[in-house]
């Protein structure tokens, strides 16, 4: 922690190890329909409950209502039928280290104005309450930009299929996905949430 609380500033008081390296990287992945999984014999797909992207609302900065993260998540948990407590684990947007404290309190996986207490805590820890970013995160993925929101899926695709080995959540059911890009006034300009469930997993 002094190490990292040491390095050179960014922007005071993120430092250079709390803002997450621009990389290269690809990742990939196959979305088929229910019935096209069953000819394929796709037993371990995993199954989209919801997809949202949303576009920053122009807000002022006390407007946090108004905030797109906040907005997404609450169409993709109206349209997957669940809520922030059926969440098993989640894979945020983390460009700097401030990044998942604001998102999981977007996402309402954590009250507001308590997302850093919940990392001291280790509620957010693999271990925790709610992992966050099993993954390891951008920081310490690096961030190939256009492929980060695809590893996120694969993150969470390998944790509800159960094979994330030593990082695995126990039970894993449900996992939740956020990434945004550019800005506007005081937010991303874009936004996804995406919620995906276990296979074999039905309301």
């Amino acid at each position: 922690m002094d190490e990292v609380l040491a390095a050179r500033p960014i922007v005071p008081p993120l430092t250079q190890p709390m803002c997450a390296p621009i990389g290269d990287g690809a990742a990939a992945a196959l979305v088929c329909s229910p019935a096209a999984a069953r000819r394929l014999g796709a037993g371990r797909a995993v199954r989209i409950r919801a997809s949202v992207v949303a576009s920053g609302t122009g807000r002022t900065l006390d407007e946090e209502a108004r905030r797109i993260t906040r907005l997404a998540s609450a169409v993709a948990y109206e349209r997957a039928c669940l809520g922030p407590s059926d969440v098993s684990l989640a894979e945020v947007h983390d460009a700097t280290a401030i990044g998942e404290v604001l998102q999981v309190e977007a996402l309402g996986l954590i009250p507001d104005g308590e997302g850093a207490h919940a990392a001291e805590r280790g509620e957010t820890a693999l271990g925790g309450r709610l992992p966050v970013n099993t993954s390891g995160g951008l920081e310490s993925n690096g961030h190939p930009v256009g492929a980060t929101g695809v590893g996120q899926i694969h993150e969470l695709v390998t944790q509800l299929r159960g094979e994330a080995g030593d990082r695995q959540v126990p039970g894993a059911r449900v996992g939740l996905a956020e990434n945004g890009g550019g800005f506007l006034d005081f937010e991303e300009a874009a936004a996804a949430v995406v919620v995906l469930e276990a296979p074999g997993r039905r309301p």
